[in-house]
């Protein structure tokens, strides 16, 4: 089973992936660190020092992480200040590293299902009804869509931007 791959997409070898968004996720975020850092963040962790402990890296590495994250706009640094301590600095997602919740919790519940040798150690529920909560693949409508049922065609739309992209460098 694969998904469906519309008109001029259909020849896989026609077509090149030049400017795929998941490998310039891959590029942001593709790396352990990164991926925990951000699961650090929606658990609440907002300082350096937490960042580090928890997710059991250097403070070099969780340095660069969190300035590779924050220059991305995955997360805002906030200064605040301890009584009699010098000002530093704590990270809070933004809305993009909020949107990107989904794909964390799909790896998530990826993992729970092939890669734990039993009961997975962390339930995600709604936090109101207690509900289990889970990624999947919808449309608006509500209705799942398997890879069998998922099509992909080429935007219209990316294409007139990319001409006009290339139309102004060569008027330059």
């Amino acid at each position: 089973m694969a998904a469906v791959m519309e008109g001029p997409l259909a020849d896989l070898s026609r077509w090149d992936p030049a400017g795929c968004s998941i490998a310039r996720a891959m590029d942001l975020i593709g790396t352990r660190s990164a991926v925990l850092i951000l699961r650090e963040a929606y658990y609440g962790t907002r300082r350096f020092d937490g960042f580090a402990r928890r997710v059991g890296i250097t403070d070099a590495a969780a340095a660069g992480q969190l300035r590779k994250l924050t220059a991305a706009g995955l997360l805002e640094k906030r200064p605040y200040q301890e009584e009699g301590k010098r000002t530093r600095h704590e990270y809070v997602l933004t809305r993009m590293g909020r949107d990107l919740l989904p794909a964390v919790v799909a790896l998530w519940q990826w993992g729970d299902a092939y890669l734990q040798p039993g009961s997975p150690p962390l339930l995600r529920v709604d936090a109101e009804t207690g509900e289990p909560v889970r990624a999947d693949l919808r449309t608006p409508d509500g209705t799942e869509i398997p890879l069998e049922r998922l099509a992909v065609r080429v935007n219209e739309d990316y294409l007139d931007e990319r001409a006009e992209r290339r139309k102004k460098k060569t008027d330059n």
